[in-house]
């Protein structure tokens, strides 16, 4: 975030349990999500939920707080008294609202870059790719090195994804030379390995065996990878 440093502890704190989540979503990506976007649950849970919901300071954090929560309002019947949509399609209205709001008023604050984030992946899920990368390039270019990648992270899978594989694989590629806490070299390279599996396995076999032997999910996701190339 553009305004947090390292003297900070809660923002410490915060980005590491962000950092803690992401890693744990884009290990599980193909599972979670369509085109693994990972703003809406990673800064929405983590960001929402355990950090501005208990420091609710400033009219930037307040303004990202009440985003977040019609972001995360179920779809349906109201039940409990809680904040409902009937639809998706309404909930994704209000939703860039809030956040293209937040975003044109605080543009350049840490709660802007969010707001841009959350409004690419919204766009992403509505298919809207040309108008996710805009958002998603905005961050990369004005956010700090965290939000930054995360959002080169998408940015890549958008590469891919439309046959800009040279631009997604230079985009990993420098993900994995300048990792962040947000995004690790580790999670750059499974995801550059992913991509490669059908186009280059013998690079994505490279790029896979210092990974191998690492435990936990890294070191799994890497076994299974593995395992999908041609023998």
């Amino acid at each position: 975030m553009a305004r947090i440093t390292r003297k900070e502890l809660k923002s410490d704190k915060f980005a590491l349990e962000v950092g803690q989540t992401v890693t744990f979503f884009e290990e599980h990506r193909e599972v979670l999500f369509r085109y693994g976007w990972i703003a809406l649950a990673v800064v929405a849970v983590v960001l929402g939920y355990r950090f501005y919901a208990r420091n609710q300071h400033t009219a930037r954090e307040e303004a990202l707080y009440k985003a977040i929560q019609v972001a995360q309002a179920p779809v349906g019947a109201a039940s409990g008294g809680g904040l409902t949509f009937l639809t998706q399609e309404l909930k994704d209205q209000q939703s860039v609202k809030q956040f293209t709001d937040l975003a044109g008023k605080y543009g350049g604050s840490a709660e802007g870059n969010i707001a841009e984030y959350y409004l690419g992946s919204i766009l992403a899920d509505e298919g809207k790719l040309a108008d996710a990368e805009k958002r998603f390039k905005s961050v990369a270019q004005n956010g700090d090195e965290k939000y930054a990648s995360l959002s080169k992270l998408s940015l890549a899978e958008i590469y891919f994804g439309d046959g800009r594989a040279d631009l997604g694989e230079k985009t990993l590629r420098d993900l994995i030379a300048h990792p962040t806490i947000f995004v690790s070299a580790d999670q750059a390279t499974i995801s550059l390995a992913r991509q490669l599996v059908s186009r280059n396995p013998g690079e994505a076999r490279k790029l896979l065996q210092p990974l191998l032997s690492k435990p936990g999910a890294t070191g799994q996701t890497a076994v299974s990878l593995n395992a999908e190339l041609p023998q």
